[in-house]
């Protein structure tokens, strides 16, 4: 898989020599962050073929069978505080969106913060993780972890989720291949990796775009807490900015965030 990979690759894309492929592991995630602090170079790249132990965010695990998605992370190597990477699951999620509509001809959206979806399922997420380095407060390294579902059928998903998720293949009609769609990936991550600081307004304004979180009715659960609002735009660094039932306005930007009539959320 990984030559398929290299062959849908552009011969001058800088991470080349960096990419890593596993038909099988835990998570490239976890996996990542153990060569990260074996000091792997910026533009790192692991792609499994699938996965034992996926993670998503809050800890939840991430269906991630053989042969019916792409499974990768990416090590970056920033060097700048952590203050200045908020917006990076934004970014990440930009560039998947641009990745997904070059191989299948679909353009996704994004449910804040890190959801891929289409006509209201979910196609895929993202994880990011930053370590900062406790010498000088800047970030030793950062991953970005994603998982696209390419291939499946409905009842190729566990039976919770059928009704929530689906594959680029049953939406678009199309048969996709894995290889290919990794190939958009790493191009795309590779292009977000060159504008990530000089062009974040740009990024921000595209992500405000395609986020169908803005202007719905949500439902923010933050531990045994649960609040109704509405969802109103997106601060600079991507927090969501919601005006809550009480007429009071807050960003968010941690917590569970559900948009009425997705995920069973009615």
């Amino acid at each position: 898989m990984k030559e398929q990979i290299l062959s849908q690759l552009s011969t001058e894309c800088p991470w080349r020599d960096t990419l890593y492929w596993y038909d099988t592991i835990d998570s490239t995630n976890t996996k990542a962050k153990a060569l990260a602090k074996d000091g792997a170079p910026h533009g790192t790249v692991l792609i499994a073929g699938s996965q034992t132990g996926g993670r998503g965010r809050l800890g939840r695990s991430f269906s991630s069978p053989a042969g019916m998605g792409v499974y990768l992370s990416v090590i970056l190597r920033p060097n700048c505080p952590p203050e200045d990477l908020m917006h990076l699951t934004c970014a990440a999620a930009v560039a998947m969106c641009d990745a997904v509509e070059r191989t299948a001809g679909i353009h996704p959206r994004i449910k804040w913060t890190n959801d891929l979806v289409f006509e209201k399922k979910k196609l895929g997420g993202i994880l990011t993780e930053l370590c900062p380095d406790p010498n000088t407060a800047l970030v030793d390294y950062g991953i970005i972890g994603i998982g696209i579902n390419c291939c499946q059928t409905k009842l190729d998903f566990p039976s919770d989720i059928q009704n929530i998720a689906a594959s680029l293949s049953m939406v678009s009609g199309k048969t996709i291949r894995p290889s290919c769609l990794a190939a958009a990936m790493i191009e795309a991550l590779v292009d977000m990796d060159r504008t990530l600081f000089t062009e974040k307004e740009h990024i921000m304004d595209r992500y405000r775009k395609d986020c169908i979180t803005l202007g719905q009715d949500i439902l923010l659960v933050r531990g045994e807490d649960s609040l109704y609002g509405t969802a109103v735009d997106l601060d600079a660094e991507g927090g969501l900015i919601v005006r809550f039932a009480d007429g009071s306005v807050k960003t968010v930007t941690s917590g569970e965030v559900s948009v009425r009539g997705m995920y069973g959320y009615i």
